[in-house]
């Protein structure tokens, strides 16, 4: 399509997403668009009350809205475990988005299970869910895996060759490094799954103020980022765009990566993004499954709840 907007979202009525960090930001606004279009959506976050309220907003803004919420840490594995068990067991999941995450924490910081924090979130805490709250997926006759990385991964500082920043540690290299392994986790997943109804995507929201920056580096960030978010910076109802895109669009493919169309694709239309350098490597793929399967604990088997 040469220009598209959530107002080309078709019926999604009869299905079911599941947004982390669904309060807020770039997730609050995927659910306010889908519940307009007649999707169920499941709220998925650390704070009860917060997600309470974002429910309240969905509805406020779409009264026949059929909201549910979910308490999930994603720096915690226990959290992650309790969660996905809790959909696994009952739910379909048709539109699954990992959306939520964390970025510039000025030291290095660990989760609940020693993991680096920046990385643990926004990748590992992912992969531990979606493989554990997998059967709800594969319940679903055409699921669509949505996850929601940034510009960031291409920047050199990205590598993964040290993946829990062991060596040493830079706040945005950490993000830059969660957002490359959300593409690469992405793009062996679509591989791993090409031969079955799930289709994933992975998707970069361009540059906007969604509440992520509120981790910045004292006095300066706090006088700069206010500054940068009205003159730089879209809002967080178009860094959904691409999500919304990936999601519900007849013309994407499973492992494409989406983003905004607009200059230096900070803004627009979504369209089929450019990669990261490398990070279609298939060698790649597969070492960071291996490492995340270990670091986690988590064994995804991609057969769970898939229809005999």
């Amino acid at each position: 399509m040469n220009h598209w907007t959530p107002d080309d979202i078709p019926d999604q009525t009869g299905r079911t997403a599941l947004i982390t960090g669904g309060n807020s930001g770039i997730g609050l606004e995927t659910a306010r668009a889908l519940a307009r279009h007649g999707a169920r959506v499941i709220l998925a976050g650390r704070s009860q009350t917060k997600l309470d309220q974002a429910a309240e907003a969905v509805r406020a803004a779409t009264p026949e809205a059929r909201t549910d919420t979910l308490v999930l840490d994603l720096s915690d594995l226990s959290s992650v475990r309790d969660a996905a068990t809790r959909i696994a067991e009952t739910e379909t999941v048709d539109l699954l988005f990992n959306n939520a995450g964390v970025m510039n924490l000025p030291e290095r910081r660990t989760t609940h299970d020693g993991l680096e924090m920046t990385v643990g979130t926004n990748h590992l805490g992912h992969f531990a869910f979606d493989a554990q709250v997998w059967p709800a997926v594969r319940r679903s006759s055409a699921p669509r895996v949505v996850t929601v990385s940034a510009i960031a991964a291409r920047w050199p500082m990205g590598r993964l060759d040290d993946l829990m920043s062991e060596k040493s540690y830079r706040a945005m290299g950490a993000y830059a490094r969660s957002k490359r392994a959300n593409i690469i986790y992405t793009l062996e997943l679509a591989r791993r799954t090409a031969s079955s109804p799930v289709e994933a995507l992975v998707v970069h929201p361009g540059s906007a103020m969604t509440g992520l920056q509120q981790h910045g580096n004292g006095a300066l960030s706090r006088i700069v980022t206010p500054i940068a978010a009205r003159l730089l910076m879209g809002s967080a109802e178009g860094a959904a765009w691409p999500s919304l895109y990936a999601a519900t669009s007849p013309y994407v493919q499973s492992g494409q990566f989406i983003g905004p169309a607009g200059r230096d694709q900070t803004s627009g239309t979504p369209k089929p993004a450019k990669l990261p350098a490398g990070a279609g490597d298939p060698a790649e793929g597969r070492r960071l499954w291996t490492a995340s399967e270990q670091l986690t604990g988590v064994s995804f088997d991609l057969e769970a709840g898939a229809a005999a």
